[in-house]
């Protein structure tokens, strides 16, 4: 049996490469294409080598890749760390100007593309950038050339644990996506910590459906797999009916996920063989205790909700014990704190009822930060976001979340997402997690809008169930039965939409729903100041509140 290789600190992603020389178990699965370990490291350094051969001497040793899941996808990364280059992926949700901005900014010499993806590069301005289009007879001739290549035999710069490999695109709420940076050591230990917590053994497959561009998929996936000598099996894009046809094929007994895809699972009509397969484990985030649990029942798969920030700023971990919406405690190394963003004070100890709900959230939600040393690396050319996220010496995640009596951490949203009503602070995520007890709702995006006067209002997205309508009593009602919905948390606006806008990643796209506002293709309930049931929002509604913002000079979004 081949045991976990490079667990050491000190290793390198081209170290776990060229170790898997040799290897002739079935390593890469995508379709009916199987290679295997020692057929994945040729094809690497087959790669490698003419990387070396194409990227320009003076410049930075950058590639950008603008692929789907495709096996090319992790030969590509795989050839970067044999040859000390880096990868950056590029999001293929893109478009036009801010497409060619993410492939400049990166400093890419190559651009790694598919036949699909071509018209997305139509009349861009890429100066410098060689794109090899992978699907095309022009491609194999290049490669052919290499077939002989060996790891180590073609290296643009000496690897070591510090060699920059990943410039992975961080989604913003403003702003440009920031390219934060990963090493080859971070990568590796990365792997070699979550092929310990739980356990991942050569035999095991990881199912990757998450996009390769993002970092979930890569570092959460890959490197764990790459660590533990396991194989892969790659989906182009996520397809809940794809899912468990695919878990069945290849045997899968692991995938991630973040955002909506374990809701788009659900949604799948139930089946006799749902829990015929070999899979055992899901790890990712925001899947929410319902959905969580709701997966375990039906598919008898245990779903592990995890943290860390995609820079490696801050990690917490799940332990025995973990009581149900709690993500865990401080990972080891990290000293990790819920602070108040204003004052820099900690945030005093969550008060919980007996079911779980937050009864102090005014005062106990903070912003998390890692007091210790942590090993984030910064953001590709961004000294001023860098100096945003790391201040007093602390790591700032940006996120919010609240720490019981006995030190267990629970997310509360993004800092990005808190609101501020009436001179008071609000988390987004915990009004979420109460307007998804609704029965008629199938999910919820909470989000700010501006209050015509000064501060927020709170405005909701509900998706409703199939069948449903928007019942403006029943919601009432609702919310009226809820002990833990504050005075100020109810929604101002509720807007119905047939279903919740996604990222490419399939988290929830706050930024179009904010940038929208109540000004909306889709029908908008709203309580004005002073009533006390929902209505529908009219035009003539619409003008008197554009009228107040002009005569008060605010903006409306």
């Amino acid at each position: 049996m081949v045991s976990p290789r490079g667990t050491g600190s000190g290793a390198t992603v081209a170290d776990l490469i060229a170790r898997q020389w040799g290897d002739h178990r079935v390593g890469l699965r995508h379709g009916g294409l199987a290679l295997s370990h020692h057929q994945v490291a040729s094809g690497a350094a087959a790669r490698a080598a003419l990387l070396a051969e194409l990227l320009p001497r003076r410049a930075e040793p950058h590639l950008g890749i603008l692929l789907d899941n495709t096996p090319e996808f992790p030969l590509w990364i795989s050839a970067a760390a044999l040859a000390g280059a880096a990868v950056a992926g590029i999001n293929p949700t893109r478009r036009g100007a801010e497409l060619a901005r993410d492939i400049l900014h990166t400093d890419c010499g190559v651009l790694v593309t598919e036949r699909a993806h071509l018209p997305l590069l139509d009349g861009l301005d890429l100066p410098g950038v060689r794109i090899l289009v992978t699907d095309t007879d022009a491609y194999a001739a290049l490669l052919a050339a290499y077939e002989g290549a060996k790891p180590g035999d073609a290296a643009i710069r000496a690897v070591r644990p510090d060699s920059r490999l990943l410039l992975y695109f961080t989604s913003g709420s403003t702003g440009a996506p920031k390219a934060a940076l990963c090493s080859q050591g971070r990568l590796a230990a990365a792997g070699a910590s979550l092929v310990r917590h739980f356990g991942v053994l050569p035999d095991d497959v990881h199912y990757i459906c998450m996009p390769m561009f993002h970092g979930n998929a890569v570092i959460a996936n890959w490197a764990p797999a790459l660590v533990a000598g396991a194989s892969v099996a790659l989906r182009p894009r996520f397809s809940a009916s794809g899912f468990l046809p695919d878990v069945r094929a290849y045997g899968a007994t692991y995938f991630t996920y973040v955002g909506r895809a374990v809701h788009y699972l659900l949604a799948v009509p139930e089946r006799e063989d749902d829990r015929d397969h070999r899979l055992r484990t899901g790890f990712g985030t925001e899947a929410g205790a319902v959905d969580a649990a709701r997966f375990e029942r039906r598919f008898g798969v245990r779903l592990v909700e995890g943290y860390g920030s995609s820079e490696g700023g801050a990690a917490i971990q799940r332990t025995p014990g973990t009581p149900p919406g709690a993500v865990g405690r401080a990972a080891p190394g990290n000293d990790l704190a819920v602070v108040d963003p204003e004052t820099g004070e900690e945030c005093p100890p969550a008060r919980l009822s007996p079911d779980g709900r937050l009864r102090n959230g005014d005062r106990a939600i903070g912003e998390l930060v890692n007091r210790g040393p942590n090993p984030f690396e910064g953001y590709w050319r961004n000294p001023e976001a860098e100096a945003a996220r790391v201040r007093q010496g602390w790591y700032w995640t940006g996120d919010l979340f609240f720490r019981d009596p006995d030190g267990f951490l629970y997310f509360a949203g993004r800092a990005d997402d808190r609101l501020r009503v009436d001179g008071e602070n609000l988390a987004a995520a915990m009004i979420e997690n109460i307007l998804c007890r609704w029965d008629a709702a199938s999910g919820a995006a909470v989000y700010a809008v501006p209050d015509p006067v000064s501060g927020d209002r709170v405005m909701a997205a509900v998706a409703l169930r199939p069948g449903a309508a928007f019942d403006p009593a029943a919601f009432d009602a609702f919310l009226a039965a809820q002990p833990d919905l504050g005075t100020k948390m109810a929604p101002c606006f509720v807007r119905v939409p047939p279903r919740l806008p996604v990222t490419a990643t399939g988290k929830i796209h706050r930024v179009a729903l904010r940038r929208e506002s109540f000004r909306c293709p889709d029908p908008v309930w709203w309580r004005p100041s002073g009533e006390r049931h929902y209505r529908p929002l009219t035009e003539e509604d619409v003008g008197a509140l554009l009228r107040t913002f002009a005569e008060h000079r605010r903006p409306w979004r």
